[in-house]
């Protein structure tokens, strides 16, 4: 049931029904304009919806009349093909079937003979393959022809399986079990092959490197065949049956991508870490035997240069492989025997292993960068002081290089900031530090002791107060350069701005993560001095951050000094207002798309601060206002300043903190003797104010001096009636300056 209408008076006389409600006639009347503005906005948007559908519709009259003009294209081709031999010889379509026919007899014959003959081919590639793989060490004279003819008969078998795919089921079920022996062969080749790879370097002390070479045109063999394959499945995916068609071997799709080039790589990881894991268990109870029987890794890797490198495909970098492989399983074994606690001369003798081990890689000429990461271990006091040393040197020393990098970036900006993987501006050097702080931590934990890790997070925290501080340092004088002496800035502040902002989040979320997970590794007595040093630079970090969001802010506002300096002007009546919201609605529009969610919205707090101060210091510091002309352009501005906030903001959250300018208003417009009733109300929230509302009387030009004394008379009065005092939590108003009036006369002059 529809509810009953009632008149605009009936409305109007309901809600004024005493004479104190006539203290209400501006909130109400600000209610009605903004129900009023909530209609006018949906009106416009049913209006924008309707001309996009206009649009729409526009747009696919034209794609008809484009299509028509295709098919009139399409028609003539079809015409002009008319004169094709097929149509222009009776007989061809009889030609063509016969031609047909006679090709599937051919492909059909050929199919049969080769299932006849496919099991007595399969035994004697099985014996081949038996009599290879009884000796893994070589020299496997079978593995070409047994890879050959395995490879032809899986074509074979994939076409086969390919053409039965529109067969009833039980074809294909005969077919797969035709088919069963030459899978398990299959099989059977994939893990020789396999195997082969797991003793490549006895292989080659047993005199048959010509097996690796083989091996490896096996594997080379293979790949093309996976990238013709994956290559097919594209043009397939990609809907392009045309070109599909033309290919005979794109019919046969049903071959799995083997991956033989990785298979074999993990391989010769998987058997360098056997070997290591097989000295470590021979010597568990030995450790200084252990590194004694080290030896191996030189003499492994020099066979494996002047032999095993030779025999791969220069593409596979098969030496840096093998270098990096045995470095890293020698850092796993090594952790290990650290970490079952051996003797101290034990860390002595591993201590001195290392240097060797650095020398000697030296002398075979391996790239430092390949030896990652650093074996470097012990806790012998001394050397893990010693180590601690050198963690607050490197750090000292990447931060410094590190800093000098960015700081060089930031200041010439001739490139954009980084994008990361969320869509948001970075810079690189953020994720190095970070990566190079963990980095030292993990070796400080490494040694087991709660000093070192102290000692470690007190330097840790030192280098990052130091790099916020010239950070924030460096963009306020960038800043200032910006707004001194623009033609000589490069552009981009604002990119490297919100790329600073956003790296701080991370680094804050990095050192929060930090804390949380070495703390409970550490005793009471140092986990209160790390959680404080790490908190310490965690605030700094967040305080950081709020700083880049307020430098933003005053990039916005100093863009906005000339639209500013116009407010309550004569320009200001005819819309000034409108152009700082839409300045604004741009800078917000890109800091929203590039800048840390959490961080856009304290900024977008302190942007509606540092809106509300700047509007109300130049009600209360601007020329006369023309009454009511003004009260009619604020409440337009106020209008504007809610829907631009709005879009950011829920209504709820908005309204408190707009409310001051919706009290302002009202003292503006109360009339003389009903000003105090609008006072109290802002009074209530604010305080005082004494000399802001007196500021404001005195810019209406409908009150005379003697009025506007009147007036703070009776607003003095109540406040020392009710004993008006200011808010337990300061307000928005505490920020405004209020001039002194020969402060605002110079200023305008």
């Amino acid at each position: 049931m529809a509810a009953p209408t009632i008149s605009a008076a009936q409305a109007v006389g309901e809600y004024l029904q005493s004479p104190d409600d006539l203290a209400k006639v501006a909130a109400f009347r600000k209610k009605l304009e903004k129900e009023k503005a909530s209609i006018d906005a949906r009106l416009r948007s049913g209006v924008k919806e309707q001309l996009d559908a206009t649009r729409d519709g526009l747009r696919k009259l034209f794609g008809t009349r484009n299509n028509v003009q295709t098919i009139k294209d399409e028609m003539e081709t079809v015409d002009r093909m008319c004169s094709d031999p097929q149509y222009v010889v009776s007989t061809f379509d009889q030609i063509s079937r016969v031609s047909m026919v006679h090709r599937n007899f051919e492909q059909t014959e050929e199919m049969v003979n080769n299932l006849l003959e496919m099991n007595s081919k399969l035994e004697l590639l099985e014996r081949m393959l038996a009599e290879d793989s009884n000796d893994i060490l070589g020299p496997a004279p079978h593995l070409l022809r047994i890879h050959f003819q395995l490879n032809r008969l899986e074509a074979f078998r994939n076409q086969t399986m390919h053409q039965a795919k529109k067969s009833s089921a039980d074809t294909r079920n005969t077919l797969t079990r035709w088919f069963e022996q030459l899978t398990s062969l299959i099989e059977a080749f994939d893990q020789y092959v396999l195997e082969l790879a797991r003793n490549i370097l006895p292989i080659v002390r047993a005199g048959n490197p010509d097996v690796i070479v083989r091996l490896m045109k096996v594997v080379e063999m293979e790949a093309r065949e996976d990238e013709k394959a994956i290559a097919i499945k594209l043009v397939k995916k990609a809907g392009k049956m045309d070109a599909a068609s033309k290919f005979r071997s794109m019919q046969a799709n049903a071959r799995v991508i083997k991956h033989y080039r990785s298979k074999v790589m993990k391989c010769i990881t998987d058997s360098i870490q056997a070997k290591f894991d097989e000295v470590y268990a021979a010597n568990e109870r030995n450790p200084t035997g252990f590194l004694d029987d080290l030896v191996f890794i030189y003499k492994d890797l020099i066979r494996i240069e002047s032999d095993v490198v030779p025999c791969f495909p220069p593409s596979y970098d098969i030496w840096q492989t093998y270098v990096r492989e045995y470095h890293k399983a020698l850092n796993k074994s090594i952790t290990r025997l650290v970490k079952s606690e051996p003797e101290a001369s034990v860390l002595l003798t591993l201590h001195a292993w290392i240097k060797e081990y650095k020398k000697s890689m030296r002398e075979l000429g391996i790239a430092p960068e390949w030896l990652e990461p650093p074996l470097l271990e012990g806790k012998e006091q001394s050397l893990i002081e010693d180590y601690l040393q050198l963690i607050i040197k490197k750090l000292d020393e990447w931060s410094e290089n590190l800093m000098k990098t960015e700081v060089a970036a930031f200041t010439a900006r001739e490139e954009p900031p980084e994008v990361n993987s969320d869509g948001l501006y970075t810079t690189s050097g953020t994720v190095i530090f970070l990566d190079m702080v963990n980095q030292q931590v993990d070796l400080a934990l490494d040694s087991g002791q709660g000093l070192v890790l102290s000692r470690a997070i007190e330097e840790v925290n030192r280098v990052m107060r130091s790099i916020q501080d010239r950070w924030v340092k460096l963009v306020d004088t960038e800043y200032k350069k910006y707004t001194e002496k623009p033609e000589e800035t490069p552009g981009g502040l604002v990119e490297y701005c919100i790329a600073l902002a956003n790296d701080q989040i991370k680094s804050a979320d990095f050192t929060e993560a930090l804390s949380a997970r070495i703390e409970p590794l550490v005793s009471e007595k140092y986990r209160v001095t790390i959680h404080d040093k790490l908190n310490d630079a965690l605030d700094g970090y967040l305080d950081v951050a709020k700083k880049y969001t307020q430098t933003l802010i005053n990039i916005i506002f100093h863009d906005l000094k000339p639209a500013v300096k116009q407010l309550f002007g004569p320009t200001w009546y005819d819309g000034t207002h409108a152009q700082i919201v839409e300045t604004m609605r741009d800078y917000l529009s890109d800091y929203q798309a590039y800048l840390n969610e959490s961080l856009f919205e304290v900024l977008l707090e302190d942007l509606l601060d540092t809106y509300l101060v700047t509007y109300l210091t130049a009600i209360a510091n601007g020329p006369k206002l023309n009454m009511p002309a003004a009260a009619d352009r604020i409440r337009k501005d106020i209008d504007e300043a809610y829907k631009f906030f709005g879009t950011y903001k829920k209504m709820k959250e908005l309204e408190p903190q707009m409310e001051v300018l919706d009290q302002v208003l009202s003292m503006l417009e109360a009339s003389k003797s009903l000003v105090f009733l609008s006072y109290y109300a802002f009074a209530k929230v604010h305080g005082p104010c004494i000399p802001f509302v007196e500021a404001l009387m005195k810019a209406r030009n409908d009150l005379d001096r003697s009025a506007v004394s009147d007036v703070m008379d009776s607003i003095k009065r109540k406040v020392k009636d009710d004993n008006i005092t200011d808010p337990p939590e300061p307000t928005i108003m505490k920020k405004i300056v209020i001039q002194s009036a020969l402060s605002r006369f110079l200023v305008r002059t």
